[in-house]
């Protein structure tokens, strides 16, 4: 390498702007890690796109410093704890805007049981468009002139040492050369991936979308404030849309901005044509043309697929350069945020000498099949509304007579019709497993070389799909649990872990792992810290005994949390030598 001229040395190089790749400069920067992004867009998104963060997410946000910021932004968390369907949404008679069903969403806005005693943090609900400036302004905070959107990158070679790459400033016409211990690729699959000769596997094309940023007092219309989220079936098009508030200050029916999607087979015609589409949507949504102001026009095809490796040499990918989704159960962004906490940490870990580069292998033994569950999960949800929609009957050319005539079905008084709107309703029903998935969402578990299993058996989930059983067996995510430190501070287990750090939480009678923990980490310089948690006795008290019915071991014992919030190993109870049991569990789990 040393007769080719470099302009920057930097440890990773990050290609991508977006959800993904704001979200890996923010994190790499919080532990210390130097980072250059650089992503062909002039800005930030533009499009109306994914829009709700699970919880799991927003501990990353929290990680990265910018979770009050989204909460500030959000939705409400009470405009958005249900999800509802309706036949229109304004018309010329009483039945437009009918509601037939209505569904509890997200944990009823984070304030159920389940969702409470999952994490600290709450899902949020806030458009791409508004939360990506969002993630720009904290990545540039953290990592001043080492952010660059319009800067594209050209070209990538890599050897066995590193990534070199060839960028252009698209303002100034200038290119410039980077060498990077590693790549991480964030560009959606548009340069990296198809350069590496990665492909995405699975489903595609199966409906056309087209989607349309408004301004539009709908307040009239959307009456039901706690509705986040409204699947209109359209008798006038014979074909469903779908209607989301964007706020940006006022939420739910007084919502300033809309995203509305329309949804066509996938051999329609219409969807390609700018007239055709905006005449749709005045007839959809039965509003004139002074009613409504256009932003923009959008156009995606439904599909799910995800890459057949993640890693090459010393590029790896991430967010929608990996895997790609219907945005049914907001899986996609969640995902890409999922996907990024998982690397970076073992980027830091390797980065620092605190880890082999073999650690990187498990980034794809994890999250690739965690993802692909996703995809799935996200097609599920998909082909479900797609069997709603169906049961309303009608459809394009049925016209809309015949439409609104089975549409009454649902709220007819004839006892003929009484079996029809049960299966429309449990048709609905299923739809659960999109909104109430806290099992997907939250509960997913990992199985690689970064994981020292317990010989435990996983226990069993009547409902993998809704239910989340909190338990700290490795390869599961560290269960939440309310604190309170010496001083009497109530604190979240969860933000005990801090970035790109190790934890061991040893039991109140386990002070031989926290002495063996701090051992190791004052020889070696691994950043572990160590606590004791109990009843009584310990660094902190266990407030609801939640942690105690969790942890999975005896007072003497004692668990290793990963800086990504799983648990890498556990020891059921005090050992002969814990410095050496210790130091075997942290070489397998660190691949040194």
């Amino acid at each position: 390498m040393n007769d080719i001229d470099i302009d920057i040395d930097v440890p990773v190089l990050i290609v991508g702007g977006g959800g993904a790749g704001l979200t890996a400069s923010m994190l790499l920067s919080r532990m210390g890690i130097e980072s250059l992004l650089v992503t062909a867009w002039p800005s930030t998104s533009v499009l109306p796109k994914a829009h709700v963060l699970n919880q799991r997410a927003m501990e990353v946000m929290r990680d990265a410093g910018v979770a009050d910021t989204i909460y500030a932004a959000s939705t409400p968390a009470e405009q958005m704890s249900h999800t509802a369907w309706y036949v229109g949404l304004a018309g010329d008679h009483g039945d437009y805007g009918r509601r037939v069903a209505r569904m509890e969403a997200w944990g009823a806005g984070g304030n159920s049981p389940e969702w409470l005693a999952a994490s600290p943090e709450r899902q949020a609900n806030l458009p791409q468009i508004r939360l990506e400036p969002v993630l720009r302004a904290r990545a540039e905070e953290l990592a001043p002139g080492r952010v660059r959107f319009h800067h594209e990158l050209t070209e990538l070679a890599q050897d066995d040492e590193g990534v070199t790459a060839t960028v252009a400033d698209r303002e100034t016409g200038e290119t410039y050369r980077v060498r990077a211990r590693y790549l991480l690729g964030c560009d959606g699959g548009r340069t990296v991936g198809p350069a590496l000769g990665i492909v995405q596997e699975g489903v595609r094309d199966l409906a056309r979308v087209v989607s349309f940023h408004i301004s539009a007092d709908l307040s009239r219309w959307a009456r039901d404030p706690e509705v986040l989220i409204r699947w209109l079936w359209l008798p006038g098009l014979g074909i469903p849309g779908v209607l989301v508030p964007m706020g940006p200050d006022l939420w739910g029916p007084e919502s300033e901005e809309w995203v509305f999607h329309l949804n066509y087979g996938s051999e329609d015609g219409r969807a390609l044509d700018d007239e055709s589409v905006l005449a749709d949507l005045r007839t959809g949504l039965s509003l004139s043309e002074e009613d409504v102001t256009v932003h923009m026009i959008s156009r995606w095809t439904l599909e799910g697929v995800v890459a057949d490796r993640y890693r090459t040499g010393r590029v790896l990918i991430a967010g929608d350069a990996a895997h790609r989704h219907p945005p049914t159960g907001g899986l996609g962004l969640t995902s890409a945020m999922h996907d990024v906490q998982n690397l970076t940490w073992k980027l830091a870990a390797v980065l620092n000498g605190h880890a082999g580069d073999a650690l990187l292998d498990t980034y794809e033994t994890e999250r690739r099949p965690a993802d692909a569950t996703n995809v799935q999960r996200s097609l599920e949800n998909a082909m479900n509304h797609i069997a709603i929609n169906a049961l309303f009957g009608g459809g394009p050319e049925a016209g809309e007579e015949e439409n609104w005539r089975q549409a009454r079905r649902l709220w007819s008084e004839d006892p003929a019709d009484a079996d029809f709107r049960r299966t429309f309703l449990a048709a609905v029903a299923a739809q659960s497993m999109e909104f109430n998935e806290l099992g997907v969402e939250f509960g997913y578990t990992y199985d690689s070389a970064a994981v020292v299993p317990d010989g435990t058996p996983a226990p069993e989930n009547p409902d993998p799909v809704r239910i989340y059983q909190p338990a700290a067996r490795p390869g599961h995510p560290l269960p939440h649990a309310w604190l309170e430190d010496l001083d009497g501070r109530r604190v979240a287990l969860a933000r005990l872990v801090r970035p790109g750090r190790l934890l061991l939480i040893a039991g109140e009678h386990g002070q031989a792992w926290c002495e063996a923990a701090e051992k190791i980490a004052a020889e070696s310089g691994l950043p572990l810290d160590a606590i004791r948690i109990g009843h009584v006795e310990g660094d902190y008290r266990d407030l609801r005994s939640t942690w105690t019915a969790a942890r999975g071991h005896t007072p003497q014992g004692a668990v290793l949390v990963r800086p990504d919030r799983f648990i890498g190993w556990r020891a059921h109870g005090a050992a002969t030598d814990p410095v050496a049991e210790l130091t075997t569990a942290l070489d397998s789990l660190l691949a040194r």
